[in-house]
């Protein structure tokens, strides 16, 4: 058994928004620290770890350990459904995901059917990551539809002192450098020259689901897979 209630219904849908854009279906681990998710998009491409503290929340009452397979989809369409100033309010309700959207003077309640998962995530790969960069997220975004114009994928470079975004198309290339001390870059820490390429739309749907004004951190070792935060 388990009943959580957040005060800002729409924080959850942006939460909820950031793991559709990978995924349809998930299972949420709801567990007395918080709430956690993994799990693969239908191509085995990429891979979200998702948590949340239990302090996000303002009510947080958990029996014991519990997995919730959702429609990620079908929820993310209810969430939409919330309004400015509304609280929400989620617990299980005969083996079906129930939510309340309380309002000052209204209030809607939702049940979804728990599901089974079709596939749990396997473990996260093991990387010792030679570059660190953390970036404007607005910046990176703007970066990317920059990329987006001439080529369906990019690439990242990093040097002592720089940070280096190429794409390359029949239409053109785009070779963009920022220096340690641009105004974009936040952190820029390089053990080691590092060279990647990636699919440039599944890095779209990861970085456009990150909130404006806030910081994306990349994590780089050539030829391996990319960690986001």
């Amino acid at each position: 058994m388990f009943e959580i209630k957040i005060d800002d219904a729409k924080y959850w849908k942006n939460c909820v928004d950031s793991i559709v854009s990978l995924v349809d279906e998930g299972s949420f681990n709801i567990g007395k620290e918080g709430i956690s998710l993994k799990a693969m998009d239908p191509s085995g491409i990429s891979m979200i770890s998702f948590f949340i503290p239990n302090k996000a929340f303002s009510k947080y009452e958990v029996d014991k350990q519990i997995s919730v397979g959702l429609n990620l989809d079908n929820l993310s369409k209810i969430l939409s459904s919330s309004r400015s100033g509304e609280q929400l309010s989620m617990k299980d309700a005969n083996n079906k995901f129930s939510m309340e959207f309380i309002g000052q003077q209204s209030r809607r309640r939702y049940k979804l059917p728990m599901i089974d998962v079709r596939k749990e995530a396997d473990k996260e790969p093991k990387v010792e990551f030679e570059s660190i960069v953390e970036v404007k997220s607005d910046s990176l975004k703007e970066i990317l539809k920059d990329a987006n114009l001439l080529s369906t994928y990019i690439s990242f470079k990093t040097a002592k002192e720089s940070f280096v975004v190429a794409a390359r198309g029949d239409a053109g290339e785009l070779e963009e450098e920022h220096l340690n001390n641009a105004e974009i870059i936040k952190k820029l820490d390089v053990g080691k020259a590092s060279s990647v390429t990636f699919n440039l739309e599944y890095l779209q749907r990861i970085i456009n689901a990150c909130p404006s004004n806030s910081s994306v951190v990349l994590s780089l070792k050539t030829d391996e897979p990319i960690k986001i935060d």
